[in-house]
């Protein structure tokens, strides 16, 4: 017997008899609010790790300033160019993420990375949601809000929280959002929840064919007719992708191609880091669903991620760090509340234990690991306050001028994007910079000065300061 052959409870689980006049309507119960109390505490924690990062100069890569450049660009009603990815570069030449125009009224009233920070940590504190209440009407409150925990403490949300910012935030709810319609027999639903994701990122158009593949599986038997509406969200969202990787990404790229196919299927392709791979598989199944998961279809959804994930040659993709992996969250998660759906009402007693205790397990196991995770910060007094380092180093940055051309490394790039041109050091492809602001923590450049001749050998740079091992040149001919 599976979920959708057993008529759903009353949203909540509340009985219809316990419910007595129009007032007892209007007013919720108080597990009712439970996803959005859970939301709300994982959208303070996720803010407070995110701008704690960003305050400390602890940025992790490039990305917070090129996305940063390229919704500035939304926000003036021009072109999104990312000049760290070269002068003049234009974002949907490197990755088509046009949702991301979603971000600029907000940002044209708070031009800051910080709002790109808050605005990732709703997003993904709002995917709980769906997630806590799909879980909820399958198996109870307890067990839902108990699985709505371990998704917001999953490693690979705290992970992708920890990461800056990146497009995948408006993926994970969308994600959810679908998964919880298709738990719910929402079928059309479901299919629109999924069409966006094509405008979030170019891989993504073959989730939206896996999330549409979930609805032939389970609507076929019950909703025969819906069955062909999602073959052709199938269709569309392969060929979406399709169109995307080698027509619309190439029109906006100068080199009128695709820069990352080198990155999935070269070097020692597959097998090339396989027991990284495979201990990450592990990480995805074990403590986040027990290998139960495995019997519910939802998991076809995972498929196109971890599928482009285990092609590559890159090592970045391979492990359990950054961003890759949150939006293989929900989808775990909620295949986990489908099969302990069918299982709790499996006739071997053993089986049916194991089932009805995973709930606690996950969430205790979520637990546990946040102590080795980014949220663990949260107890940490460093993490709400700046140290004398980083202050000395924000006053050196903020002597550049507004609208001046900057050349950095990482630790600046954040600083200086929401008011200057900045570029990526060694990149600046005939464009001369004003100045070159150079994180020297690790003291990797032992002669400033002289880098900056061998990267601009006909223009003088003299040094204009150093605090916080920040080296600020300054162009002086």
């Amino acid at each position: 017997m599976t979920s959708a052959q057993i008529a759903p409870a009353p949203a909540g689980g509340t009985e219809p008899s316990e419910i007595s006049g129009p007032v007892a309507q209007r007013t919720p119960r108080p597990r009712h609010l439970a996803p959005y109390y859970l939301a709300t505490a994982l959208f303070v924690a996720y803010s407070v790790i995110s701008v704690s990062r960003y305050r400390q100069l602890r940025t992790m890569s490039w990305d917070l300033g090129i996305f940063e450049q390229a919704i500035r660009g939304y926000a003036q009603l021009q072109a999104p160019l990312a000049d760290l990815k070269g002068p003049g570069a234009h974002i949907l030449g490197d990755h088509f993420s046009p949702v991301t125009a979603l971000l600029a009224p907000a940002y044209r009233l708070f031009p800051s990375p910080v709002t790109l920070l808050i605005a990732q940590a709703a997003l993904l504190a709002l995917s709980a949601v769906p997630v806590t209440r799909a879980a909820t009407r399958l198996l109870g409150p307890a067990r839902g809000l108990a699985l709505g925990i371990a998704y917001g403490l999953s490693w690979g949300i705290q992970r992708a929280v920890d990461f800056d910012f990146h497009e995948i935030c408006f993926a994970v709810p969308l994600i959810a959002f679908a998964l919880e319609a298709i738990l719910r027999e929402r079928w059309r639903a479901a299919l629109w929840w999924a069409l966006p994701l094509v405008l979030v990122k170019e891989d993504l158009g073959a989730t939206t064919a896996a999330i549409a593949l979930v609805v032939v599986v389970r609507a076929r038997r019950t909703s025969p007719r819906m069955v062909p509406y999602a073959i052709g969200v199938v269709v569309f969202g392969a060929v979406a992708a399709l169109l995307t990787f080698t027509v619309l990404i190439p029109a906006f790229n100068t080199t009128g191609a695709y820069d990352y196919w080198n990155k999935v299927g070269g070097g020692g392709g597959p097998f090339d880091g396989l027991d990284t791979k495979l201990r990450t598989l592990g990480w995805l199944l074990l403590p986040t669903t027990g290998l139960l998961a495995l019997r519910s279809p939802l998991l076809i959804v995972a498929l196109p991620t971890v599928g482009w994930r285990f092609l590559s040659s890159d090592s970045h993709y391979w492990d359990t760090g950054w961003h890759y992996s949150a939006v293989l969250m929900p989808v775990v998660i909620l295949a986990l509340a489908d099969a302990i759906d069918l299982y709790r009402r499996s006739a071997r007693p053993r089986l049916r234990a194991y089932a009805l205790q995973l709930p606690a397990a996950v969430a205790a196991a979520s637990l546990a690991l946040t102590t080795a995770l980014p949220l663990a910060r949260l107890t940490e007094s460093d993490t709400y306050r700046k140290s004398d380092r980083v202050i000395a180093a924000e006053r050196l940055l903020d002597r550049i001028p507004d609208g001046a051309k900057v050349e950095a490394n990482i630790g600046p790039i954040s600083r200086l994007t929401s008011r200057c041109r900045v570029f990526w050091v060694g990149r600046t492809e005939g464009v001369t910079p004003d100045f070159i602001a150079l994180d020297n923590r690790s003291g990797r450049f032992k002669d400033p000065q002289g880098y900056a001749g061998r990267l601009h050998p006909r223009v003088g740079y003299t040094e204009a300061g150093r605090a916080g091992g920040f080296v600020l040149l300054k162009r002086s001919s």
